[in-house]
Order: structure tokens, then C-alpha cells, then sequence
């Protein structure tokens, strides 16, 4: 993919998935403003990224307010001159289940994700219809996001409303030639370093250098940062301008297109359903093939 002439922005790019994007949009010509609360972080992202050939300045800001997301597109216009590609990957977690999660617990997750994500799109998009020549808004959600998963209240619900905004930035994009995608990814970073199913793999990848087992890579969807980053520099790029409103999926060797949510099943009752039609007739009905909830368990193959 050529990205020559594009500017991008990623924030959360000092390390992990958002560095991984960072310099895979940069290898492919893009110049890149990389993003972090730490600036050791966002000075060595910066560093392995001119040292590769590749264009690159930095941001220290905390996601989530007005003026973070209009310094970075500052950042980017005027280090750059323009912006055309926006990659919302800043994220914190803080894990807990309902009856213990704080309401800074709760507060400080969505701000980051959640938050951050809209008022960076928001500034992102300003600055693209200024231009007038189309743009890339790229929204990190995760699996959480898509089924749910168990102590993460505050980071699935705000996943899942990244889903949202993005279906709903690409209708109200359209006519600007922006497009918007909600990029589901699985990869081995610290926070899947701690699943039990997973930890012992990872660890011996990581000493070994050996490629994650086929079971992981196929049957979990789970490998390096890096097999994630070929999406984000697919979708910055003009082959995908006609790929919108989409929730993709991509994690070792599988990519994946989640289906958006849609009614499964339904009844009609002449005169509308009260509470007693419905307990009548809920589990052989509509209700017969429930759906699943949660993430998966992982499940190592059996020595």
C-alpha cells in the first residue's frame, strides 16, 4: 500500500498496538504524529520511526478532553501540512465487576476511549471537510466491545459505542469522502499476557522467537501487534475508499467481518403482546435459540 502524501494521526502510539500502527502506516509513506502520556514513550516511537526512513513528530497529551484532540490535528497540520488519516487507539483499563467498580472506575475508562475517540474524530473531521478531499477515521474498538466480557463494564460498554459512532459517522460522512471503521483486533500485548490460556504460549514465543502455535493464530485469532497493522494501513489507503460503516476483525492469521446487530427472531400478535403472551410463549418462540453471551474461553489443545 502506497500512503505517500497522507498524514496520519494515532493516538495511544508509544507502545503496543498503537505503535505497531504508527509504524506501519509510516513504512507506507505516510508521516505519522505519534501519541502518548509518557514522553519517554512517544520520544523512542518517534526515534525507531525516523530511523526507519519514515516521518514522524510527537504529542505528549491524555486523550479524552477538547484540547488534547485539537492539539494533536494542530500537530499534524502543522508539522505536515494536512491530516487525512486518524487512528483512535488511546486506551486504560480498569477492571473490576459491577458491584466493586468505582465511578472513577467507570468515569475515567469511558473518557479515554469512549470520549477520546469523539473528540478526536470530531477534530479529525472538521480538519478533512476543511480540506475537502476525503479522510480516514479509524476506531479502535475490541472483542469486549462485541459480546461483553466479565469485569470489564466500563471498557465493553465504551467499545461497544465505538462500534456505534463509527456506523453512525459513516452515514454522516459520506458526502465528505470520509470514511469510518471499527477495527476489532486481538494480539498478544500485556493485557492478554495475563489470560492463563494464553500466558505460557506467549511467554515462549516471546523467549523462544518461535511464531505463536496454529491454535492460537487460527482458533483464538491471536498473534503479534504486527499482524494487526496490515488492516490499519489497508483502510488508510485509497483501496479501501469504498470500505465504510464496518466492524473488522483481525488477530494472528484471521480476519473478520462482525455482522452488525440485526433482530434474530420474531412474533406477531394481532392487538401487541402483553406480559402473559409473552411468558406463554418466549421459550418456544423468540426466545427458543437464545444468544450467547461473553468472550469465549480459550481452550489449549489437550497434550
Amino acid at each position: 500500500m502506497d500512503l505517500q502524501g497522507k498524514v496520519a494521526v494515532v493516538t495511544g502510539s508509544g507502545r503496543g498496538l498503537g505503535l505497531a500502527y504508527a509504524r506501519a502506516l509510516a513504512a507506507a509513506g505516510a508521516a505519522v504524529v505519534v501519541n502518548d502520556v509518557d514522553q519517554d514513550a512517544v520520544d523512542e516511537a518517534v526515534g525507531t520511526i525516523t530511523a526507519a526512513g519514515g516521518r514522524a513528530a510527537g504529542v505528549v497529551a491524555a486523550v479524552g478532553d477538547s484540547a488534547a484532540a485539537e492539539q494533536l490535528t494542530e500537530a499534524a497540520v502543522g508539522e505536515f501540512g494536512r491530516l487525512d488519516v486518524l487512528v483512535t487507539n488511546a486506551g486504560i483499563l480498569r477492571d473490576r465487576v459491577l458491584w466493586k467498580m468505582t465511578d472513577d472506575d467507570f468515569d475515567s475508562v469511558v473518557k479515554v476511549h469512549l470520549r477520546g475517540t469523539f473528540t478526536c474524530a470530531r477534530a479529525a473531521a472538521v480538519r478533512m471537510r476543511e480540506q475537502g478531499e476525503g479522510g480516514r477515521l479509524i476506531l479502535i474498538s475490541s472483542p469486549a466491545g462485541q459480546r461483553g466480557n466479565f469485569g470489564q463494564t466500563n471498557y465493553a460498554a465504551a467499545k461497544a459505542g465505538i462500534v456505534a459512532m463509527a456506523r453512525t459517522w459513516a452515514l454522516e460522512l459520506a458526502r465528505a469522502g470520509i470514511t469510518v471503521n471499527a477495527v476489532v483486533p486481538v494480539a498478544a500485548t500485556e493485557m492478554t499476557k495475563t489470560i492463563p490460556a494464553f500466558a505460557p504460549a506467549i511467554e515462549e514465543a516471546e523467549r523462544t522467537g518461535t511464531p505463536l502455535p496454529d491454535w492460537l493464530r487460527k482458533d483464538e485469532g491471536l498473534g503479534t501487534v504486527e499482524d494487526v497493522a496490515g488492516l490499519i494501513t489497508f483502510l488508510a489507503s485509497d483501496t479501501a475508499k469504498d470500505v465504510t460503516g464496518q466492524a473488522i476483525g483481525i488477530g494472528g492469521d484471521r480476519l473478520a467481518l462482525w455482522a452488525h446487530p440485526k433482530e434474530k427472531s420474531v412474533a406477531l400478535t394481532d392487538g401487541g403482546w402483553s406480559a402473559e403472551a409473552i411468558g406463554e410463549h418466549w421459550h418456544d418462540g423468540v426466545g427458543a435459540e437464545p444468544e450467547t453471551f461473553g468472550i469465549p474461553a480459550p481452550k489449549a489443545p489437550e497434550a
